[in-house]
C-alpha cells in the first residue's frame, strides 16, 4: 500500500515544468517530502479526535473512523519483549511515536502518575504486583513495578521518504528503485494519500522556486478536500 517515491517526484516535476515554473532537486523534494509526510500522519489523529466525537455511518465504506483507522493501521506495531536496564528503566522502541497497550506475561501494564504511585504502595490491597503491574513515564522510556520484561503496542514514525539516485555521464540523476544497495524509500502512506502529498509539495515548491500562484493554488486544493473529507 506505499506509495511510490518516484510517481510522487515524476508528477510534482511534471506540473512544475508543464508552465515552465521552475525545478525541484532531488534534495530538496527528499526534504519536503519528509515534511510533507509528517504533517499527513500527524493530522491522522487530530482527525481522529475530532471524528470520535460525531455519529459516524455504520455503512460498509462510509465510517470514517474505521477509514482513518485504516491508514493509522500501517502504523501499528507488536512489539518485541523488551527487557530494563541497569537503572531499571525500560527503553522505548527507537521509532516510537505514540504507546499503546504495555504488557507483561500477558497482563496489561497500567500506567499512572507519579502522585498516584506512591498512593498506590502505601497499601497492601493496591500496591503493584505481578499480577497488577504498573509503569511511570521515565524519560526516554518507562520504570516498572515490579520491574521484568514488557511487550510494547505502539504507534511507529513514518520512515522518511527518499528518492535514491546516481548521477549520470553529463550529471542526469538516475532514480533507483527501493531495494538492495538502494537508499530510496517510498512514502509509507496509505495509497489514498496520493494526491495529498504530491499537492502539498507543490505548495513548497512554489515557496522555493518564488511562485506564490503555485502556493495559493496547491495550498487551496488541500484546504478544500479537507473540508470535503470532514463535511
Amino acid at each position: 500500500m506505499a506509495i511510490s517515491v518516484d510517481t510522487v517526484y515524476k508528477t510534482v516535476l511534471l506540473i512544475l515544468n508543464k508552465e515552465q515554473r521552475g525545478y525541484m532537486t532531488p534534495d530538496e523534494f527528499n526534504k519536503v517530502g519528509a515534511q510533507v509526510q509528517l504533517e499527513i500522519f500527524e493530522k491522522y489523529f487530530e482527525d481522529l479526535n475530532q471524528l470520535t466525537r460525531v455519529p459516524q455511518n455504520d455503512m460498509d465504506y462510509a465510517d470514517r473512523v474505521a477509514y482513518l483507522d485504516e491508514k493509522i493501521s500501517v502504523f501499528k506495531i507488536h512489539g518485541e519483549s523488551e527487557s530494563p536496564n541497569s537503572s531499571g528503566i525500560v527503553s522505548f522502541p527507537t521509532d516510537l511515536h505514540n504507546i499503546g497497550t504495555v504488557t507483561m506475561n500477558d497482563i496489561e501494564v497500567q500506567r499512572v502518575s507519579r502522585n498516584a504511585y506512591y498512593n498506590l504502595k502505601k497499601s497492601p490491597l493496591t500496591k503493584p504486583s505481578l499480577s497488577y503491574p504498573v509503569y511511570l513515564l521515565q524519560g526516554n522510556g518507562i520504570q516498572l513495578d515490579p520491574s521484568g520484561n514488557v511487550v510494547f503496542d505502539y504507534i511507529k514514525k513514518p520512515v522518511n521518504p527518499v528518492w535514491g539516485y546516481t548521477v549520470g555521464t553529463v550529471g542526469q540523476f538516475i532514480f533507483q528503485a527501493p531495494g538492495s544497495g538502494s537508499s530510496s524509500k517510498d512514502f509509507e502512506l496509505h495509497s489514498s494519500e496520493q494526491t495529498e502529498i504530491i499537492l502539498r509539495i507543490l505548495a513548497y515548491a512554489g515557496i522555493i522556486i518564488r511562485d506564490p500562484n503555485i502556493v495559493q493554488a496547491a495550498s487551496a486544493q488541500v484546504q478544500q478536500n479537507n473540508i470535503n473529507e470532514k463535511s
